[in-house]
């Protein structure tokens, strides 16, 4: 049973405008194109935003929440992090009346198209290391893309893919439960012939000869290679660091055993205050512990936002009952088996019923033979993801060419190897594309959720737009007159349309930013597609 509704005037929208309307329960993204009318799905199939409150450029229409893209004429998803397409309803125009066709059922999402393992087609194996973001990105897009040969996934977890960072988000503070982690059933990796393997790792990598050997010894033969094994966290260097109750975060057992250790009242220590510190910091406390956070810099967020904004986070987690030791440092953790009290290296100590260590990550690849490696472990891989012939890197990982500077950059967020992972598989499927997309990350602490996009890893000075101390404000990053990142709080359909002005060249220089404080990215994204 199909619904015909009439839902708008031709006149209600101008070219390139996009509303949304109802028919019945369906929430629908109504755009007006070249004089064409179009209609998709409105609600974002990664967290449920609204599209009509983001962005469109040209066909894409960015979710103001995490920037998920989805094409306004089809539907189809562009841009992680969703994983799934959104419905594309029929539209016809008779008169005045603009009329939308909805099926009985329609719901908010459709899986993208994918074809599944043919043999007698492809006897090709691909074989993906890892299923976090990048390798599950991967192994999707390697369907979408028409490849019907064998699509392994090999990884040391004992899980289906999951959201990553809703384990020190989500899952931690007690709102999103254990089975909501997984992005997909397991009957998702069975139809589409996408084989999960769990508890392996894998020792050497021979490129030469398409083999990988396995711990266990095995040795397996493949015709591409993705190298996707992410970040490993880094420990508490010091002594008493092997406690029990001492915890790094980084997989759904880590996040289980610091729920499991996490008892309402007790004293709780943070050590770091980058992004994996602050959200651990702000869930332990949304969980009623008493929380200290203890770093070496003078503001949380230091090296990634710059003082200003670290401190206003910190008047904000300190209205929550956080507390900070900054400017300092661990000398060791005491306890009988289990952690009582971090002691300082001024002579402080502070009581712990648990710590959590977010001081880092490293790549996961010790474990790695015949692979070139960076000092730091990293991978390095061209334009392409390619790290050489038919082997590949994406995540974590790689350290691969920024196209705005030219220079190699490694950079740890989950929906960057999310477009790692697809820019990947469409290079391994025989598809040549490059990687030009923007580096994008938010986080989620009290009341803020600040949006960052671009990469500044070092800045000449940051020109601020808005109240820093009312936390409503878009802060630019500038390196040699060029503004290569912004960090917003209360702009995310802004931030989105600023992301889109990078990824087209199109965004002002430093002198006009400077000068025009009442700048909109939203107008100024409009004016640059005309």
């Amino acid at each position: 049973m199909k619904t015909e509704v009439a839902v708008a005037k031709v006149g209600d929208l101008k070219d390139g405008e996009m509303k949304e309307v109802l028919v019945g329960e369906t929430r629908i993204l109504l755009t007006r194109l070249k004089g064409k009318f179009y209609a998709i799905g409105n609600v974002c199939t990664h967290y449920g935003g609204y599209l009509h409150e983001g962005c469109r450029s040209g066909e894409g229409v960015y979710c103001p929440w995490h920037q998920s893209r989805f094409n306004v004429t089809t539907g189809d998803l562009e841009e992680p992090p969703a994983l799934d397409a959104v419905p594309r309803f029929a539209v016809r125009v008779d008169g005045e009346d603009v009329l939308v066709t909805v099926p009985e059922g329609a719901g908010d999402r459709r899986l993208p198209d994918m074809v599944k393992y043919n043999p007698g087609e492809d006897r090709r194996t691909f074989i993906i290391l890892g299923a976090g973001a990048a390798g599950n990105m991967a192994a999707q897009t390697l369907r979408e893309d028409g490849f019907q040969g064998r699509v392994l996934m090999l990884t040391y977890e004992n899980s289906l893919p999951y959201d990553r960072p809703n384990l020190s988000k989500g899952y931690l503070y007690g709102d999103a439960p254990l089975e909501s982690l997984p992005w997909r059933p397991e009957r998702f990796y069975r139809d589409h012939d996408i084989e999960l393997r769990f508890g392996h790792r894998v020792s050497r990598v021979d490129p030469g000869r398409k083999l990988i050997e396995l711990a266990t010894g095995a040795p397996m033969s493949y015709d591409a290679l993705l190298l996707a094994t992410g970040g490993a966290p880094l420990p508490l260097p010091v002594p008493g660091g092997d406690l029990d109750n001492v915890f790094t975060l980084r997989i759904i057992e880590d996040a289980t055993r610091i729920i499991q250790a996490a008892r309402k009242g007790a004293p709780a220590v943070v050590v770091g205050a980058s992004f994996i510190g602050m959200e651990a910091a702000y869930s332990l406390t949304k969980r009623g512990l008493q929380v200290t956070v203890v770093a070496p810099g003078p503001t949380p967020f230091q090296r990634q936002l710059g003082p200003e904004i670290g401190k206003v986070l910190q008047q904000l987690f300190e209205e929550h009952g956080v507390a900070f030791r900054l400017g300092a440092r661990v000398a060791r953790l005491e306890g009988r088996g289990k952690v009582e009290a971090v002691v300082l290296e001024s002579g402080e100590r502070l009581p712990a019923e648990l710590v959590v260590a977010g001081v880092g990550v490293k790549p996961a690849t010790d474990f790695l033979q015949g692979v070139p490696l960076n000092p730091d472990g990293s991978v390095t891989v061209d334009q392409h993801l390619r790290v050489a012939g038919d082997l590949y890197a994406a995540g974590d990982i790689a350290r691969f060419p920024d196209w705005r500077t030219g220079e190699l950059i490694r950079i740890e967020h989950w929906r960057l190897a999310q477009q790692h992972g697809r820019i990947a598989a469409h290079n391994m499927a025989g598809k040549p594309v490059a990687f030009r997309g923007v580096p994008f990350f938010w986080s989620e602490l009290f009341e803020a959720m600040p949006q960052y996009v671009g990469h500044a890893a070092a800045w000449d000075e940051i020109i601020l737009h808005g109240d820093l101390a009312a936390r409503n404000f878009v802060a630019f990053y500038v390196k040699n007159q060029r503004v290569l990142a912004a960090c917003g709080l209360g702009h995310d359909a802004q931030m989105a349309a600023i992301a889109e002005l990078m990824r087209l060249d199109k965004m002002p220089g430093a002198e006009e930013v400077r000068a025009n404080l009442s700048l909109d990215p939203l107008a100024l994204l409009k004016e640059v597609q005309k």
